[in-house]
């Protein structure tokens, strides 16, 4: 397939599973209830893309640029957003299921997280400083090293992580949610 440049598209109902999706720059895109389950998308240029209802898990994404990128009620299991080029990285997440992937190291300063499930994703030395984390589930996350400064993560659950570990510092949690900030010193809180 040869690269191309594609502006305020829609692309809906289609199994790119089967076809590929044609590599190139998308712009303004709006990709909908569309299956692209284990393609590879490595150097393809995504800005001000939405992706709606969409299956992305196990997508190849080796140097893919995500710029104003907004998933919405999308399957992204799996994903090594680690992968991803730098340059202006910027995601939003909504409803949507984002467990077992990874952000090793990914700079998500300001990023929105809404109820997503992100059981057991990785966000070692990533920096979360002014992200929202609302109402997601962390159950099994990796934090460490991770900057968490003035995150919001006061409606989310399941999470563990070490104070000792992360910076922390202006970070919102609700009090229910202190027992995941004080569970490596086995102690009972009621």
């Amino acid at each position: 397939m040869s690269s191309g440049y594609f502006v305020e598209t829609v692309f809906e109902n289609t199994d790119y599973s089967l076809i590929g999706l044609n590599p190139g720059e998308y712009e303004d895109c709006t990709f909908v209830n569309c299956n692209l389950f284990k393609i590879d998308l490595s150097a393809f240029k995504f800005s001000a893309c939405n992706f709606k209802a969409c299956d992305l898990s196990l997508v190849k994404l080796i140097k893919t640029s995500f710029r104003e990128v907004r998933f919405n009620d999308c399957k992204l299991m799996g994903l090594h957003f680690d992968d991803c080029t730098d340059l202006l990285f910027s995601v939003y997440f909504e409803d949507c299921n984002l467990n077992l992937s990874s952000f090793y190291k990914r700079k998500l300063k300001k990023s929105v997280f809404k109820n997503c499930s992100l059981r057991e994703s990785d966000f070692t030395e990533s920096d979360l400083s002014n992200s929202i984390v609302d109402n997601c589930d962390l159950s099994m996350a990796m934090f460490e090293n991770t900057i968490l400064e003035k995150a919001d993560l006061r409606t989310s659950f399941n999470y563990t992580i070490d104070p000792e570990l992360n910076r922390i510092k202006k970070a919102r949690f609700s009090s229910a949610g202190i027992i995941g900030l004080l569970s490596k010193y086995d102690i009972e809180v009621e």
